[in-house]
Protein backbone atom coordinates (compact mmCIF):
# COMPACT_ATOMS: atom_id res chain seq x y z
CA UNK A 1 0.00 0.00 0.00
CA UNK A 2 2.95 2.67 1.43
CA UNK A 3 4.60 1.88 -2.29
CA UNK A 4 1.26 2.13 -4.28
CA UNK A 5 0.98 5.78 -2.59
CA UNK A 6 4.73 6.63 -2.92
CA UNK A 7 3.81 6.06 -6.84
CA UNK A 8 0.78 8.34 -6.54
CA UNK A 9 3.43 11.36 -6.39
CA UNK A 10 4.02 12.92 -9.62
CA UNK A 11 7.73 13.24 -8.17
CA UNK A 12 8.28 9.93 -7.23
CA UNK A 13 6.09 7.87 -9.93
CA UNK A 14 9.19 7.17 -12.34
CA UNK A 15 11.63 6.58 -9.69
CA UNK A 16 9.40 4.11 -7.61
CA UNK A 17 8.56 2.17 -11.31
CA UNK A 18 12.30 1.97 -12.09
CA UNK A 19 13.49 1.03 -8.26
CA UNK A 20 10.61 -1.82 -8.02
CA UNK A 21 11.57 -3.18 -11.33
CA UNK A 22 15.02 -3.36 -10.08
CA UNK A 23 14.92 -4.68 -6.79
CA UNK A 24 12.67 -7.79 -8.30
CA UNK A 25 14.75 -8.45 -10.76
CA UNK A 26 18.08 -8.84 -8.37
CA UNK A 27 15.83 -10.50 -5.62
CA UNK A 28 14.95 -12.92 -8.54
CA UNK A 29 18.68 -13.28 -10.24
CA UNK A 30 19.93 -14.00 -6.34
CA UNK A 31 16.76 -16.15 -5.68
CA UNK A 32 15.86 -14.23 -2.62
CA UNK A 33 12.49 -14.30 -0.82
CA UNK A 34 10.98 -11.49 0.79
CA UNK A 35 7.74 -13.39 1.37
CA UNK A 36 9.28 -15.30 4.27
CA UNK A 37 11.27 -12.33 5.70
CA UNK A 38 12.07 -8.62 5.19
CA UNK A 39 15.62 -9.08 5.27
CA UNK A 40 16.16 -11.69 2.38
CA UNK A 41 16.36 -8.99 -0.04
CA UNK A 42 16.29 -5.89 -1.17
CA UNK A 43 13.52 -3.64 -0.61
CA UNK A 44 12.40 -0.26 -0.54
CA UNK A 45 12.57 2.19 2.87
CA UNK A 46 9.89 4.87 3.87
CA UNK A 47 13.25 6.89 4.85
CA UNK A 48 14.88 6.26 1.46
CA UNK A 49 12.28 7.13 -0.62
CA UNK A 50 11.34 10.12 1.64
CA UNK A 51 15.29 11.19 0.52
CA UNK A 52 15.08 10.69 -2.84
CA UNK A 53 11.41 12.76 -2.55
CA UNK A 54 13.50 15.50 -1.04
CA UNK A 55 16.56 15.57 -3.68
CA UNK A 56 13.42 15.52 -6.59
CA UNK A 57 11.74 18.09 -5.21
CA UNK A 58 14.88 20.34 -4.95
CA UNK A 59 15.51 19.95 -8.09
CA UNK A 60 12.50 20.76 -9.53
CA UNK A 61 12.12 23.97 -6.88
CA UNK A 62 12.43 27.09 -9.42
CA UNK A 63 14.10 28.95 -6.44
CA UNK A 64 17.35 26.41 -5.48
CA UNK A 65 20.56 26.94 -7.90
CA UNK A 66 20.87 23.38 -9.18
CA UNK A 67 24.20 24.32 -10.86
CA UNK A 68 25.67 23.92 -7.07
CA UNK A 69 25.60 21.61 -4.85
CA UNK A 70 22.69 20.34 -3.79
CA UNK A 71 22.23 16.86 -1.83
CA UNK A 72 20.18 15.34 0.81
CA UNK A 73 21.75 12.49 2.89
CA UNK A 74 21.01 10.60 6.31
CA UNK A 75 23.49 11.31 9.13
CA UNK A 76 24.15 8.55 11.88
CA UNK A 77 21.22 7.99 13.76
CA UNK A 78 21.27 9.09 17.46
CA UNK A 79 19.27 9.74 20.94
CA UNK A 80 17.51 12.33 18.87
CA UNK A 81 16.60 9.80 15.53
CA UNK A 82 17.57 10.05 12.39
CA UNK A 83 18.98 13.01 11.17
CA UNK A 84 18.61 14.23 7.23
CA UNK A 85 20.29 17.08 5.80
CA UNK A 86 19.62 19.03 2.96
CA UNK A 87 22.53 20.94 1.36
CA UNK A 88 21.34 23.61 -1.33
CA UNK A 89 21.78 26.98 -2.39
CA UNK A 90 18.92 29.46 -3.64
CA UNK A 91 19.32 31.35 -6.65
CA UNK A 92 18.53 34.51 -4.99
CA UNK A 93 22.17 35.89 -2.93
CA UNK A 94 20.11 38.33 -0.53
CA UNK A 95 20.09 36.55 2.71
CA UNK A 96 16.85 37.63 3.95
CA UNK A 97 15.31 35.71 0.34
CA UNK A 98 17.55 32.77 0.70
CA UNK A 99 16.17 32.43 4.93
CA UNK A 100 12.80 32.59 3.50
CA UNK A 101 13.35 30.15 0.76
CA UNK A 102 14.46 27.60 3.02
CA UNK A 103 11.71 28.15 4.95
CA UNK A 104 9.40 27.41 2.83
CA UNK A 105 11.17 24.27 1.47
CA UNK A 106 11.36 22.81 5.09
CA UNK A 107 7.81 23.66 5.75
CA UNK A 108 6.57 21.63 2.44
CA UNK A 109 9.08 18.88 3.92
CA UNK A 110 8.26 18.90 7.26
CA UNK A 111 4.42 18.85 6.18
CA UNK A 112 4.74 15.70 3.99
CA UNK A 113 6.72 14.00 6.88
CA UNK A 114 2.96 11.84 7.69
CA UNK A 115 2.63 10.74 4.34
CA UNK A 116 5.69 9.06 4.04
CA UNK A 117 5.02 6.94 8.14
CA UNK A 118 8.12 9.64 9.35
CA UNK A 119 7.73 12.42 11.96
CA UNK A 120 10.02 15.23 13.05
CA UNK A 121 11.52 14.82 16.38
CA UNK A 122 11.14 17.12 19.24
CA UNK A 123 11.96 17.13 22.95
CA UNK A 124 8.55 17.10 25.42
CA UNK A 125 8.16 20.24 26.96
CA UNK A 126 6.75 20.90 30.21
CA UNK A 127 3.02 21.40 28.82
CA UNK A 128 3.62 17.98 27.14
CA UNK A 129 4.35 16.18 31.01
CA UNK A 130 1.24 18.25 32.28
CA UNK A 131 -1.04 16.81 29.73
CA UNK A 132 0.13 13.54 29.90
CA UNK A 133 -0.36 13.87 33.98
CA UNK A 134 -4.02 14.93 33.14
CA UNK A 135 -4.37 11.59 31.16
Amino acid sequence: EQIDKFASMRLLKDYINERQKDIQEHNKRHGLDLNSSKVNGRSLTNVGVFRKYVEFYLKNNNMVNTDLTCMVRQLAPGSEGLPIEVYAFSKDKKWVNYESIMADIFDHLIAILPQFDLEAFQNPSGSDFQLLAKS
